[in-house]
This record gives C-alpha cells, sequence and structure tokens, in this order.
C-alpha cells in the first residue's frame, strides 16, 4: 500500500460518515444538522443504498418543515428511489398531509412513480391526500 492510498481510506470513511450523518438527520427531522451541511455545498440529492434521497427520507418520516427547505435548495421532489417510488407516494402511503401539501406546492407530479401518489392514495383511502391530489389538478 502506498502513502496516498492509506491517506486515502480515512477521507473515504469521513464521506461514507457524513452521508450517512446526513441520511440520519433528514429521516429524524434534524435541520439544524443537515441544512448547514447543505448549504455548504453537499449534494441535496444524495441517495442511499436504496435510493432515497434525504428529502424522501424527511417525507416519509412526516417532516413537513425540512421537506419544504429541502425543496427550497434545490432537491427533487419527483426522484423516485430504486423501487420507483417518489416522494409524494410514500407520503400518501404514510398519510402525511402537510407534507403531501409542501410537495404539492413545490411542483411534485402525483402521477409519477409506480405506484403513484394518486393511486396509492386511492388504494389507502387517504381522503385528505385524494383531495389536495385533486385540487392541484
Amino acid at each position: 500500500m502506498t502513502e496516498n492510498s492509506e491517506d486515502a481510506m480515512p477521507e473515504d470513511e469521513a464521506v461514507v460518515a457524513l452521508a450517512q450523518s446526513m441520511l440520519d438527520a433528514a429521516r429524524n427531522g434534524d435541520s439544524a444538522q443537515l441544512l448547514p451541511v447543505i448549504d455548504q455545498g453537499a449534494p441535496v440529492d444524495l441517495r442511499d443504498g436504496d435510493g432515497n434521497t434525504p428529502l424522501m427520507l424527511a417525507a416519509y418520516h412526516g417532516h413537513a418543515e425540512l421537506v419544504r427547505e429541502l425543496a427550497a435548495r434545490g432537491a427533487d421532489v419527483d426522484l423516485a428511489n430504486d423501487r420507483g417510488q417518489s416522494p409524494l407516494a410514500g407520503v400518501a402511503f404514510k398519510g402525511h398531509t402537510a407534507v403531501a401539501q409542501v410537495l404539492l406546492q413545490a411542483g411534485a407530479d402525483a402521477d409519477l412513480g409506480a405506484p403513484s401518489a394518486r393511486e396509492t392514495a386511492q388504494y389507502f383511502q387517504r381522503a385528505e391526500i385524494i383531495a389536495l391530489l385533486e385540487q392541484a389538478g
């Protein structure tokens, strides 16, 4: 092993640790930890091993204000994970009406993904989310 490759290992580990901390912060709704890192240049659409972004994780766990802040920083509100699920479909599954409203205000498409948010909301009989989707068009 050369000196350079030994130096690269800790840096690689630091990058992985930073990515994991960002994803954990999104999952936990910890905007104080996540947003400054993004503001300093970390990728807003960073993906985990399943293709979930911070916005997807924040949305799925019901953190409406963090979702709003991520969208304002350029997060793709329609970026599907590796299973073809959009953030809005995940929210429809979980029943997070406030997050659905934020995503729709940010331009999320209710018909993307498999199943789509519209299909998911209908299947799980999420009346409030169905009404939001109908208002959005």
